[in-house]
């Protein structure tokens, strides 16, 4: 797609819906009746890393396989690597929800991958040094100072609300609500799972193959050879940890007990992973969209999704109860985060306009650079 075919309107939408899905994947999870957690996981990882990412590629993407039979094997083990490094964050993601609820948990969740994805592929590549000292990377570190102040006032509300409420009341609205062990997995979850934005962008050759080779693939859907390998390292760690649970649990029964709804199980299983699967595929086609503004779509897909699960939370009544204290600093905090994010898309924005040099034809940000 050319600069004069891009459509940022439509660019900004795409990462917008992607943000949405994320923040609402995991409410078919809530339908599911007599499953272990990790029977259910192991269907959405299936359906969400493989079954249709592979489908929609298959449909959209007719060179895929030539596109990564010819691609460096250096480049696909490093996004197959990013996407095993994501698979170990996602695991913890679930538990995060399960802990803190989807407001409170994905706020500090995406708050923690949008500073983490922006400070540590510097960090890998060497350039430690470029953290500080230029317009653009004063105000990427800016983003991340705002994302981690967010991240204490939401962390400060969390203790509030656990202060607060008796126990009967938190678990109306999040039945395994532990503030604590939340708090840890979030951590390390969104730390890890920042591994993501490094694969999708680390295929540089192969979404350049896809635009070149026979029957060639349309600019919109490059990305998705992409997606797929990043995607297959998530699954194999998501499905080693589940077979694992499935036998130390005595859970391998649960794909077939008849004693449960197993059709309902299986489709809600699968849908989750399907939504969750949007978000990415929203992310990867709505870059081309936007020409030399493809920096600002990590930034929007996170704050997209900060916004709409924190609007999910307070309507699952994950919030409600609590006082106007603890409310004002969940706000706060919201506040901070989106600044984050907001600050690191123009600081994308401000590299670019340094010269040729610094943006390097719609270069993305420093928090989703491999």
């Amino acid at each position: 797609m050319t600069a004069d075919a891009t459509n940022p309107v439509l660019g900004v939408l795409l990462f917008t819906l992607g943000g949405l899905a994320g923040a609402v994947f995991y409410l078919p999870f809530k339908k599911i009746r007599g499953w272990a957690w990790e029977s259910y996981w192991l269907i959405y990882a299936a359906a969400g890393l493989v079954v249709v990412p592979w489908l929609l590629t298959w449909a959209t993407s007719p060179n895929a396989l030539a596109v990564l039979r010819a691609a460096p094997a250096r480049e696909i083990v490093r996004c197959f690597l990013y996407g095993a490094a994501w698979g170990i964050g996602g695991l913890t993601w679930g538990l995060m929800i399960r802990y803190l609820g989807v407001g409170l948990g994905l706020a500090i969740g995406c708050g923690l991958c949008s500073a983490t994805g922006t400070l540590i592929p510097p960090i890998l590549e060497g350039r430690a040094a470029e953290l500080v000292g230029t317009p653009a990377a004063n105000l990427s570190l800016l983003g991340v100072v705002l994302s981690l102040a967010g991240i204490a006032l939401v962390g400060m509300a969390g203790m509030s609300k656990e202060q607060e409420l008796p126990e009967e009341e938190k678990k109306k609205a999040v039945a395994e609500y532990n503030f604590r062990k939340g708090l840890l997995v979030a951590v390390f979850s969104g730390v890890m799972s920042s591994a993501m934005s490094f694969g999708l962008q680390g295929g540089r050759t192969i979404e350049k193959l896809a635009r070149e080779t026979e029957p060639i693939t349309a600019v919109a859907w490059a990305g998705m050879p992409v997606l797929v390998v990043v995607l297959l390292g998530g699954f194999v760690v998501n499905a080693l940890w589940c077979l694992y649970l499935n036998v130390k649990n005595r859970t391998l029964t649960d794909y077939g007990r008849a004693s449960v709804p197993l059709a309902a199980n299986y489709l809600l299983a699968a849908l989750a992973g399907a939504i969750w699967c949007s978000q990415f595929i929203c992310f990867k086609t709505g870059e081309p969209a936007m020409g030399p503004r493809a920096y600002i779509g990590w930034a929007v897909l996170m704050a997209s999704a900060i916004g709409f699960s924190t609007l999910l939370g307070i309507v699952l009544g994950e919030w409600r109860g609590t006082s106007a204290r603890t409310r004002s600093r969940l706000a706060g905090g919201l506040v901070l985060l989106l600044a984050s994010v907001v600050a690191a898309g123009w600081s994308g924005h401000v590299k670019q306009g340094a010269g040729p040099a610094a943006s390097e034809a719609s270069a993305p940000p420093a928090a989703a650079q491999p």
